[in-house]
């Protein structure tokens, strides 16, 4: 058994309930770490939400919900295994990343490779569940997610080809209920990317030592000090895009409280945020959690409860 993982919550569900020869394997696909599941899950939730409002639709489509959640959480897994089995020699040489499945000999890569595959088969079942053109426009991500793990080596940007990758869901459900894309869709497509740029950009600090040693690039290195400033007009630019995207729609009341809620706790991460203190860096960035579950609380509201009806409240 490799090192611990660095960033695995200790006691987590893995470790203290799957069965011995399985544990490589679910932290091979991140199980014992699901702030990336939800992360990938919550431009879907986002863009299902605002699909509804825009639909007049009583309530979010629950089986697009739990699709999305499926999909998430096999296509996260997936993009992992793939990762680690491209960076295995680079992952020896940092801290953090020495005791992952493939990197300290866990699994082997055969194993990985194989285990990849399956993982895929799970998120085309829920592909294949979804409209055509959704079908179409899933498809279209996949050349983005195979060569994410490869920036690095590349170019100082590889957070903005993560944040294409891990926002097309905010494509994804537009998509399905409406079997097109929009500008509401486009515009909280382009919010989430920032979004990711910015929070992958707090996450990458945590390496940011060993990936200058090792020579992997990084927007943690390239900004550096300004790295808070950067982070901050970042996230201004996500709170306009997305305010636009909901004055399109339009959305309501709800939905503008919800946005509301999201921006002051964008704005609580960067008063948070210590690029010098690792373990802040993670507790910053798994925050995006909560915001991202804030901003959705927000949409889902605003098609549950109907705009003629926010009067009546008490």
């Amino acid at each position: 058994m490799g090192p611990p993982i660095a960033d695995a919550a200790r006691g987590n569900w893995v470790d203290r309930h799957a069965p011995a020869p399985l544990r490589p394997y679910l932290r091979l696909a991140r199980l014992d770490r699901p702030i990336g599941s939800w992360l990938l899950l919550l431009p879907c939730w986002w863009s299902t939400a605002l699909a509804a409002v825009a639909a007049d639709s009583p309530y979010p489509d629950p089986k697009l919900l739990v699709l999305f959640a499926v999909g998430a959480v096999a296509m996260r897994g997936a993009g992992c295994t793939w990762n680690d089995i491209l960076d295995r020699k680079i992952d020896r040489q940092v801290a953090r990343t020495r005791g992952r499945p493939v990197a300290s000999g866990d699994v082997s890569v055969t194993a990985a490779l194989a285990f990849l595959i399956f993982q895929a088969l799970v998120g085309l079942a829920v592909l294949l569940s979804l409209p055509h053109f959704a079908i179409v426009t899933g498809l279209a991500s996949l050349g983005v997610v195979a060569v994410y793990p490869l920036m690095k080596r590349i170019t100082s940007v590889p957070q903005l080809i993560l944040g294409i990758a891990f926002s097309w869901g905010a494509l994804m459900g537009w998509a399905s209920v409406f079997e097109t894309i929009a500008d509401p869709a486009l515009l909280l497509f382009a919010g989430c990317v920032l979004w990711v740029f910015a929070y992958d950009t707090i996450y990458a600090h945590q390496d940011k030592e060993d990936d200058a040693i090792v020579g992997v690039r990084s927007t943690a290195l390239l900004f550096g000090r300004s790295t808070p400033l950067a982070v901050a007009l970042c996230y201004a630019l996500v709170v306009i895009l997305f305010a636009t995207a909901f004055l399109s729609v339009p959305t309501g009341l709800f939905a503008t409280l919800g946005l509301a809620g999201f921006a002051l706790h964008l704005h609580w991460q960067v008063r948070r945020l210590d690029i010098d203190d690792p373990t802040r860096c993670l507790e910053v960035f798994k925050s995006n959690r909560d915001a991202g579950l804030i901003l959705f609380a927000g949409l889902a509201l605003d098609s549950i409860i109907p705009n003629s009806l926010v009067p009546l409240l008490p």
